[in-house]
């Protein structure tokens, strides 16, 4: 038992990565990637959409400003 959870535990972390990258793709419509002042625009507008908190709920002020920070880092 103790093997099959520790199983377990070792593949979340190793398909966090992946989960992670796949909330924001950088890529225009004719599906090449961004580059440049797109790029950035892009990643902003997402990384703004997508900064709840733990309960589902928008982030505003310092806690918005400092996700944005993380998420675009």
């Amino acid at each position: 038992m103790k093997r099959f959870s520790l199983a377990i535990l070792l593949s979340l972390f190793v398909a966090s990565p992946a989960f992670a990258d796949s909330a924001c793709k950088a890529v225009g419509a004719d599906g090449k990637p961004l580059a440049g002042a797109a790029k950035v625009s892009h990643m902003k507008k997402c990384c703004e959409d997508n900064a709840k908190s733990a309960d589902g709920k928008a982030l505003s002020g310092a806690a918005k400003t400092s996700f944005v920070k993380k998420c675009m880092g």
